[in-house]
């Protein structure tokens, strides 16, 4: 797996929905890198629904887990979103990671 970490980003409107798309190595550091991106879609709209797909990227145990609180707690970490705007996140893990009830929808 690459180590280079790759974002694309999808963003729908109309159905207010964004999808951000991460491949490579996700760690803690490069975590930031996606929680930027996600508030910065997240600012495009009110009530966007917010999909954290890094089920196509190697990642690192403490990352995912740091994306499911984000989750859990629908804020971006307090660094990156001093504002603590509300934020609907959904993640998709790699299959090859996911453990049956470790994320919250």
């Amino acid at each position: 797996m690459n180590s280079k970490l790759n974002i694309v980003v999808r963003v729908d409107l109309d159905r207010a929905r964004a999808q951000v798309i991460a491949k490579g190595h996700v760690t803690v550091h490069s975590v930031n890198a996606i929680y930027v991106v996600a508030k910065r879609a997240n600012a495009l709209k009110q009530n966007l629904q917010l999909e954290l797909d890094v089920s196509h990227a190697s990642v690192d145990r403490e990352a995912l887990e740091m994306l499911q609180a984000s989750s859990q707690q629908h804020h971006l970490p307090v660094r990156v979103d001093p504002q603590q705007s509300d934020c609907t996140i959904s993640v998709l893990v790699p299959m090859h990671q996911y453990h049956p009830g470790a994320l919250a929808a």
